[in-house]
């Protein structure tokens, strides 16, 4: 990842990713991110920053009720970081991560709407459902994602 610098998150991280994900996004997104995350899955979590400024960030844990699942909640990418591989090299790392705590498989999910989410899900090899009516519950539209994964990922 050239220059940039990789390193896990910790939850202190939670409050410049809430500042700045609605603008990456365009849209309110943050309220999809509640600090639990962060406060409780930040060893399985990342960010990259680009000359001391954090650029971009990926959230994600290993199932406690389905322990060979690992499941990517959130990713972000600074706009004008991103189309150099920053995203697909977070997956990457987190699939390792999944892979040695024992998952066979990762997945994940995204608005039904977010045509780029999915194209990038299925450009990593995932698997992706039909958009599920009701999802996150009345007025909900989303894309679930299902990948395996291997020390060879």
């Amino acid at each position: 990842m050239d220059d940039r610098i990789v390193r896990s998150a910790r939850p202190d991280d939670y409050d410049w990713i809430v500042g700045v994900v609605d603008e990456w996004w365009g849209r309110p997104i943050a309220g999809n991110l509640p600090r639990l995350f962060l406060d409780h899955f930040h060893g399985t979590s990342f960010v990259v920053e680009f000359d001391g400024d954090p650029v971009a960030f990926l959230v994600g844990f290993v199932s406690p009720s389905q322990p060979h699942v690992g499941y990517i909640h959130f990713v972000g990418v600074h706009p004008d970081h991103r189309l150099g591989g920053t995203a697909r090299d977070l997956y990457r790392r987190f699939f390792r991560v999944a892979v040695d705590a024992g998952c066979t498989e990762v997945h994940a999910i995204t608005g039904a709407v977010n045509e780029r989410s999915i194209a990038f899900h299925r450009r990593m090899g995932f698997t992706a459902s039909e958009p599920i009516d009701g999802y996150d519950g009345p007025g909900t539209s989303l894309v679930t994602f299902s990948r395996p994964v291997s020390p060879e990922s």
